[in-house]
């Protein structure tokens, strides 16, 4: 770019001492001989023209140049511009004398803008404590080492649109009640699957509320009360020795629930939460886990009897749902985490259920099944 400058300044400086030194006769001759050339080029051109940035930039400063010493300089550019409009030339010579008055103010004056991973925490604390004013956020930043007035964090919070705490702590909110009590609740419930022959078999789970982690009671065919008594209790066997903080068992009316059912709970402690009638919400995880298995798993196969749905499901869950699968209502994580993965090794993938499902690991560390 800089070589054509300068060698477009050059020839733009010969052709100007050149047409000094020519007659006066001699320039009006070539103004006319020049003017002829450009009405043919005008005449026979089909496509814009497009100047460089320097050829823009001289034939600006000759415009300007020529608006100054002349009287009428409207018309007399309109006669001389033939390729472009006087407007666009002038517009060119603006554009030049904005470029040159252009600097960057070194010292802007006032406070220093406050940092931005300080501005961050200051939105993080108060977007997770409504109840916290600015006096309260001013403080707990002191304690983590970091320096900002209450003028600061007022300002900070109204720029992102922010209420003060006595507006965002309008109430307390279920979501949040509901937070405190979420690792101690246990639901349960049956969902059927339809064979090749059209038979109707019953799966029974539960699943923890904290952990989204499925434990798979059984199926059958023919759920009776007895039945699932006998499920109920050896599950209490199973989670005595994995969950004891466990204390709350929610479930529906359905009628294959008996007073048997509830008693295998309540003499471990439980406190058995029936859900209202017709509110399949009340009991949303394990409706969404059912949506989950149907989706991801029994859609895509053809189930032959209960033996091939009770292999089918065991793999889906143990070595895939439990160990494998992220989820969105624990921020992404695994019911069951298995460390942190090696992120020098390679990404592996495992085939569950023949490839119906995909999972990834990262070699060579053990993958998400056996551990």
């Amino acid at each position: 770019m800089g070589w054509f400058f300068l060698s477009q300044a050059c020839s733009f400086l010969l052709s100007f001492v050149r047409i000094i030194r020519l007659p006066e006769q001699d320039k009006i001759v070539e103004i006319l001989i020049l003017r002829q050339q450009l009405d043919i080029l005008l005449r026979q051109q089909d496509k814009p023209i497009r100047p460089s940035r320097v050829q823009k930039m001289l034939l600006a400063v000759l415009a300007a140049k020529l608006k100054e010493v002349t009287n009428n300089p409207a018309n007399q550019l309109n006669s001389i511009l033939r390729l472009f409009k006087p407007e666009t030339v002038l517009g060119w010579h603006r554009a030049l004398v904005r470029r040159k008055w252009t600097f960057t103010r070194q010292n802007r004056g006032g406070r220093p803008r406050i940092d931005g991973a300080l501005e961050g925490l200051i939105l993080r604390l108060a977007k997770e404590n409504p109840r916290w004013g600015y006096g309260k956020i001013e403080g707990e930043l002191r304690k983590l080492g970091c320096e900002a007035s209450q003028t600061t964090i007022r300002d900070i919070l109204k720029r992102h649109n922010l209420q003060t705490a006595s507006v965002r702590n309008c109430s307390i909110g279920w979501k949040n009640l509901f937070a405190h009590y979420k690792g101690q609740l246990l639901a349960c419930d049956f969902f059927t699957v339809e064979t090749v022959l059209l038979k109707t078999l019953y799966v029974f789970f539960f699943i923890e509320i904290g952990t989204r982690r499925v434990h798979l009671a059984g199926v059958t065919a023919n759920p009776t009360q007895a039945w699932v008594t006998q499920q109920a209790r050896q599950i209490l066997w199973k989670l005595d020795d994995e969950t004891p903080r466990l204390r709350f068992l929610i479930r529906d009316n359905d009628g294959k629930y008996s007073d048997a059912f509830d008693t295998v709970f309540t003499s471990e402690g439980f406190h058995v939460l029936p859900t209202p009638f017709r509110a399949p919400n009340a009991n949303a995880y394990a409706e969404r886990r059912v949506r989950t298995a149907r989706e991801e798993c029994l859609d895509r196969l053809l189930i032959l009897n209960d033996a091939h749905l009770q292999r089918v499901l065991n793999e889906f869950t143990e070595r895939y749902y439990n160990i494998a699968r992220p989820h969105q209502g624990i921020d992404q994580r695994c019911p069951i985490p298995y460390g942190q993965p090696q992120h020098s090794s390679s990404i592996q993938r495992r085939d569950v259920l023949g490839g119906i499902i995909h999972d990834y690991y990262r070699s060579p560390a053990v993958p998400p099944s056996t551990c």
